[in-house]
């Protein structure tokens, strides 16, 4: 009887676990229209005040998405006045929504992937999980790892799809 031989096992293929880069920890949303006058418009003394009386401290170690759900015109230093109070306290904090704070901490994880480690490499980008991975993280890890290995390719190592190959 003929050995059975796990060719897969044997090949120079390495693979990206993509979820391996998924952002941790939970998120919060700080809207500025809860601390406006009328939920619609910002009063510098009362919004400076609303600021500095807030418990800061419930955003410890969250990712923060800083959003104006109000159809209200912010002046650029509200923002930046929320910012410099999370500062201390958040893990992370952009401007936009949920999914917006989630896609930047995902492509800002992917941004640590050292692209040298694979230089000359054969990479499979795992393509299944159990988490929703974003067109946005494949295309990212495709942009930094392009310049620099023989061949990219998506799926598993057993049933891959070409993506690119050096030639």
């Amino acid at each position: 009887m003929e050995e059975i031989v796990n060719k897969v096992a044997q090949s120079a293929l390495t693979t990206i676990d993509l979820e391996k880069f998924y952002p941790q920890g939970e998120t919060a949303v700080f809207d500025l229209k809860d601390h406006l006058f009328m939920e619609l418009i910002l009063k510098e003394k009362e919004f400076r005040a609303a600021l500095q009386g807030l418990d800061w401290e419930v955003y410890r170690g969250k990712n923060v998405a800083i959003v104006c759900t109000a159809d209200a015109i912010i002046p650029i230093w509200a923002y930046m006045l929320v910012a410099a109070y999370l500062e201390p306290v958040a893990a992370f904090y952009a401007f936009g929504d949920e999914e917006f704070v989630h896609k930047t901490l995902f492509l800002k994880n992917i941004a640590t992937i050292d692209p040298e480690q694979y230089r000359d490499g054969r990479v499979v980008i795992k393509g299944c999980g159990d988490k929703t991975i974003t067109e946005a993280a494949y295309v990212e890890v495709t942009r930094l790892l392009r310049p620099v290995v023989k061949s990219i390719m998506y799926g598993e190592p057993c049933s891959t799809v070409p993506v690119f190959k050096k030639k």
